[in-house]
C-alpha cells in the first residue's frame, strides 16, 4: 500500500467532473465549429412564408422588388432566411397591414399580461427540461419574445441553448445572482443573454442555484435582513424585464426545494410533466401532496398563487403500450381537461438529435427518418399549440 496513492472519493469524483468538462468542451469545439457557438440553420422561402402567413410567391415578389430584408440566394435560385429575417418580415407585414398586425406579429399588447409558465415535477426522467426546450423554441418560431429561464443547477437546458456552465459562466451569472440576499445582487437586465435562437433569450444556471437553498432558511431566521420573502424575489426579478418579452418559459429543479416554490410563486400557468409508469405516477402523487402544504403555508404568508391555468403533458408515452395507455386514460378520468389532449411521444428522433445538443426545429428534415421526425415533431407540436392555446385565453384572445 506504501506506493499505491489512494485518492479519497471527494478527489475522484472531482477528477471525474474536470475529465468530462473538458471532454464536453472538446466536443462543443468540434460541433460548433470555428467559435464553438451554436447556430441556427436558415429556413428555405416555403418554410418562412409558411411560418409568417404568406404566400411562398408574395415573398418572392417582396424579395424581387427589394423591400425587406434580402434572403441568401443559392447557385441554383433558391431563397433562404434566417429566423432573425422571418422576424424582420413579421414587423414588416404587420406595419404594411395594420388591421392582421396581430397575425403577423403576434407580441402581447397592452393590458395583456406577461406569461410566465413553470415546467416542473419532482421526479427526474420526465422529459422535464426536452419540454421546457421544444415549447420555448415553439414559441420563439412562432414570433413571441420568450426568456429561458434555466432554475436547474445540474443546468440542462443551459447546455441545450449553447452555454456550457463550467467555461462560459461567472459568479452571479445565473438567475441566483438576481435573488441572493446580500449586496452583490445584480439586475436580472444584467445576467439575461441572447441566444443563437432569434427571439429567445436565456438566463442560465448552473451549481450557484444551490446557494440560494442554503441561504433561503438563514435569511429567514435573520427577520432584520431586508428586501423580498424568498417566494416573491423570483416574480420581483422577472419583472425587471416584464416589457422585453410576451412569455417566460422556467425549467424548475427535480425537487420541491426554494427555487422551485419561487418560480411557482412568479408563474401564471404551470406545467407537469408525466411519465405515464406507475412508479413515475406514484412519486407525482406525493409531490402533489407536499406542493399542496407547502403552498398553503406560502399561500398564508401573502404569497401570489392565482394560476391561469394548470396543466399535465404526458412525455416519453409510448401509445402502443398496454400499461402505459392504462396510466394515461386513469390520469384522464380523475383530471379531465387539465391534461393535454396531445402527449409527446418517446421518439428515437428527439433522443438522436440531442446526442448534438440539438431538436427537431434546428436540424435540417433529411438528418432522421423522414416518417420519424415527422412523427415526432407532430406530438410535440400539438403539445405545445395547446399550451400556446392556454396562454391566448389568459390574454383574452379568440
Amino acid at each position: 500500500m506504501d506506493n499505491i496513492s489512494v485518492s479519497t472519493t471527494d478527489v475522484r469524483i472531482e477528477r471525474h467532473a474536470n475529465q468530462l468538462s473538458r471532454q464536453l468542451k472538446l466536443l462543443r469545439d468540434k460541433l460548433f465549429p470555428p467559435l464553438s457557438q451554436k447556430t441556427l440553420r436558415t429556413f428555405s422561402s416555403g418554410e418562412a412564408a409558411q411560418m409568417i402567413g404568406v404566400s411562398d410567391g408574395y415573398l418572392r415578389q417582396l424579395s424581387l422588388d427589394g423591400k425587406g430584408p434580402q434572403p441568401d440566394l443559392a447557385q441554383n435560385g433558391r431563397r433562404s432566411y434566417t429566423l432573425g429575417q422571418i422576424n424582420e418580415l413579421r414587423q414588416y407585414m404587420a406595419k404594411l397591414k395594420p388591421k392582421d398586425a396581430l397575425s403577423y406579429q403576434p407580441w402581447r399588447r397592452p393590458g395583456e399580461k406577461l406569461q410566465t409558465v413553470a415546467v416542473t415535477n419532482f421526479k427526474g426522467g420526465s422529459a422535464k427540461t426536452t419540454t421546457t426546450l421544444y415549447l420555448a423554441q415553439y414559441l420563439a418560431l412562432a414570433g413571441y419574445r420568450v426568456l429561458a429561464i434555466d432554475l436547474d443547477p445540474q443546468a440542462s437546458l443551459s447546455s441545450m441553448l449553447g452555454v456550457q456552465p463550467e467555461f462560459d459562466l461567472s459568479e452571479g451569472d445565473t438567475l441566483y445572482g438576481a435573488i441572493r440576499y446580500d449586496e452583490d445582487r445584480k439586475s436580472l437586465k444584467e445576467i439575461v443573454r441572447k441566444t443563437y435562437f432569434d427571439g429567445l433569450d436565456l438566463v442560465p444556471g448552473n451549481l450557484e442555484l444551490m446557494e440560494f437553498e442554503h441561504e433561503t432558511p438563514r435569511a429567514l431566521n435573520d427577520r432584520q435582513r431586508p428586501g423580498e420573502l424568498f417566494f416573491r424575489r423570483v416574480g420581483v426579478a422577472i419583472a425587471e424585464v416584464e416589457a422585453d418579452y410576451d412569455i417566460v418559459v422556467i425549467d424548475c429543479p427535480p425537487q420541491l426545494g426554494y427555487l422551485t416554490l419561487g418560480a411557482v410563486c412568479a408563474a401564471t400557468s404551470l406545467l407537469i410533466t408525466i411519465h405515464p409508469q406507475m412508479v413515475d405516477v406514484a412519486s407525482m402523487s406525493q409531490f402533489l401532496l407536499m406542493t399542496s402544504d407547502l403552498l398553503s403555508v406560502v399561500r398564508k404568508a401573502g404569497g401570489d398563487l392565482q394560476h391561469d391555468f394548470i396543466k399535465y403533458v404526458v412525455t416519453r408515452h409510448e401509445p402502443f403500450d398496454a400499461p402505459q395507455s392504462q396510466i394515461v386514460a386513469l390520469l384522464r378520468s380523475l383530471f379531465s381537461d387539465d391534461v393535454l389532449t396531445a402527449t409527446i411521444l418517446k421518439s428515437t428522433a428527439i433522443a438522436d438529435v440531442g446526442l448534438t445538443k440539438q431538436t427537431l426545429y434546428e436540424i435540417e428534415k433529411g438528418q432522421v427518418r423522414r416518417s420519424t421526425y415527422d412523427r415526432a415533431l407532430e406530438s410535440v407540436n400539438a403539445a405545445n399549440s395547446e399550451v400556446l392555446a392556454g396562454i391566448h385565453k389568459a390574454w383574452g384572445r379568440a
